[in-house]
């Protein structure tokens, strides 16, 4: 079975959003790393000429190859990716290898069957 891993930078406040979208588009679960940094186009500065870095989550959505582009629509939508600067990135990376999936990739062939090559 092939993998595509999508990893989504987004406010804090539209992740649970982003993850019911993404859970709808077919993704069976995720990974979130919280309280994460980053620099956009433009600097925010704050009091004191300090920088403002909001906190950020990271989205780390591991799924099937076919179901990833109906994810991914999923996540832009949930997310409003393209409104604005500063609204937050995803982006698609192929697996080569994945381990410790026997069980879910069972689980996955009894919901919808393989793909006839």
């Amino acid at each position: 079975m092939d993998f595509k891993l999508i990893m989504v930078f987004v406010d804090e406040d539209k992740t649970d959003k982003v993850l019911d979208a993404s859970r709808k588009a077919g993704a069976t679960g995720a990974t979130i790393i919280t309280n994460a940094r980053g620099q956009g186009l433009q600097k925010t500065l704050g009091i004191f000429g300090l920088e403002i870095l909001n906190p950020r989550d990271v989205l780390l959505i591991l799924t099937e190859k076919r179901r990833a582009d109906e994810v991914m629509e999923a996540v832009l939508a949930a997310g409003q990716l393209d409104e604005s600067l500063g609204t937050g990135i995803a982006i698609q990376i192929d697996v080569d290898k994945a381990l410790g999936l026997t069980e879910h990739i069972k689980a996955l062939e009894k919901q919808i069957p393989p793909q006839q090559s």
